[in-house]
């Protein structure tokens, strides 16, 4: 009888990372208990992003750095999972993981900054604040949301669709949240979204998934 090869899987590295990322939700509550459950359980408020504008919340605070490195971490794991099964190789690599680090904080960097610069050079930062924070704010948020997802996706009986429809789900939720928000300034700038879509978050998230499958 010929012996069959047996494949083990090594998936502790994740149970390390979520670890890690649990921890990075017990730092973002030591720095700032309240402004955490704000970002956590409060999608639809907008006085808070409003709030946020007001005090005029710099990028370059410590809360705002391991917020954004919470909600890489998050995706790039969520990418690996999607990759993993669309390349139908060893289900979540460790080498996948941190291609999928890499080019999606260097998606975010850049496309942030990107932005930013754009709202100084056509003079528009006070019209455009409530658009890119409130972007920016549920993303967090449903990052959030997508770390229990991933938990219980690992963990559980739950399978690789469960992970699908909840992310859909999710993030389909985030875009007509925030296209209800910003309304106004969306329709009446209508042509200029579309290029923006088109430009910036389209486009780069296409080359994304190409050069990671």
């Amino acid at each position: 009888m010929k012996a069959l090869e047996k494949i083990v899987v090594d998936t502790d590295w994740i149970t390390i990372l979520l670890l890690l990322i649990l921890c990075g939700v017990f730092f973002l509550k030591g720095l700032d208990a309240k402004k955490l459950n704000r970002y956590a359980f409060t999608p639809f408020d907008k006085s808070i992003i409003e709030k946020e504008i007001e005090n005029n919340t710099s990028f370059f605070k410590l809360f705002n750095y391991v917020m954004f490195l919470f909600s890489i971490l998050v995706l790039s794991l969520l990418v690996t999972y999607f990759a993993s099964n669309f390349l139908k190789n060893t289900p979540k690599e460790v080498n996948l993981f941190g291609a999928s680090f890499l080019l999606i904080f260097s998606y975010f960097s850049i496309k942030w900054i990107l932005e930013y610069l754009l709202s100084l050079l056509f003079l528009a930062k006070k019209e455009v604040a409530f658009f890119l924070v409130s972007k920016s704010f549920y993303l967090y948020n449903i990052c959030f949301y997508l770390f229990v997802v991933l938990i219980l996706t690992e963990y559980t009986s739950l399978g690789f669709g469960f992970l699908t429809v909840l992310t859909v789900l999710l993030f389909t939720i985030r875009f007509l949240v925030h296209l209800y928000s910003n309304k106004n300034l969306i329709f009446n700038k209508l042509f200029y979204y579309f290029l923006y879509l088109c430009a910036l978050e389209i486009a780069p998230l296409f080359i994304l998934f190409k050069w990671v499958v």
